[in-house]
């Protein structure tokens, strides 16, 4: 019996150095983590709004959660449970309202840029002030995350 308690302690340090390990920063002249940015010129600026990509009611349930946990340290007895009813209603709301500012849509471009090779790529980002038509630009990394700022 002892032995098998020191056999899994022993598989779980391995375990434990392992992934430990693998989240070694790698060196200097790797590529990871490296981001592709690619040159071009501005062919034109459209103005749009940007909604929230945030979930509805995570903040209503953050809130409860969080007055929960407060109204907890509160009383004993049946003070303590009106203090957790309490909390959590109170912090349901107060989550909802804090939440309700950022479902708000942003202001955004979107910016359409000609690339080297003649390729037109969009890129919808918060609005950045200073881009025009015909300036050169580069566009850092892909998809959801591509960004365009100025050379």
């Amino acid at each position: 019996m002892f032995k098998k308690i020191l056999n899994a302690k022993a598989f779980a340090l391995c375990l434990l150095i392992l992934s430990v390990s693998a989240c070694a920063t790698t060196s200097p002249g790797s590529m990871a983590g490296a981001e592709e940015i690619r040159r071009g010129v501005i062919e034109q600026i459209s103005d749009v709004q940007i909604e929230s990509n945030h979930h509805a009611g995570v903040g209503a349930v953050v809130g409860g959660a969080l007055g929960l946990g407060v109204g907890s340290l509160v009383g004993k007895g049946n003070g303590r449970d009106v203090a957790q009813v309490l909390g959590t209603i109170g912090g349901a709301v107060a989550g909802h309202e804090v939440q309700k500012h950022y479902d708000s849509p942003v202001a955004g471009q979107q910016i359409i840029v000609r690339m080297g090779n003649g390729v037109l790529v969009s890129v919808t980002q918060a609005t950045t002030y200073g881009l025009r038509v015909g300036q050169k630009v580069y566009i850092e990394g892909n998809g959801e995350n591509a960004r365009v700022i100025p050379q």
